[in-house]
């Protein structure tokens, strides 16, 4: 996993710490901790977007050429920029 900056110096930081101690109960706070981050990531919200009719069919042809749903198509691009994984050309 890969981590910015402020996560490896956290992550660091507690590594090097001799003030924490390992909980008896570890493997079921992991596994715990685990299934509420996968909730949390897991849970969808629907929004309203207006977009140009000429863009939505433009998405639409391009979905049926991939034969991937078109809501598929935006979900991913929202999540690659929230991620950084692309920037928005200005």
């Amino acid at each position: 996993m890969k981590f910015d900056a402020y996560e490896q110096e956290l992550l660091d930081a507690v590594e090097s710490s001799t003030q924490f101690e390992r909980i008896n109960d570890y493997e079921d706070e992991i596994m715990m901790a685990k299934a509420a981050a996968r909730n949390f990531l897991n849970k969808t919200k629907n929004i309203n977007v207006r977009l140009p009719e000429y863009d939505i069919i433009q998405l639409k042809r391009k979905s049926a050429e991939l034969s991937i749903p078109y809501q598929t198509i935006l979900t991913s691009l929202i999540h690659q920029y929230v991620t950084g994984r692309i920037h928005a050309a200005m």
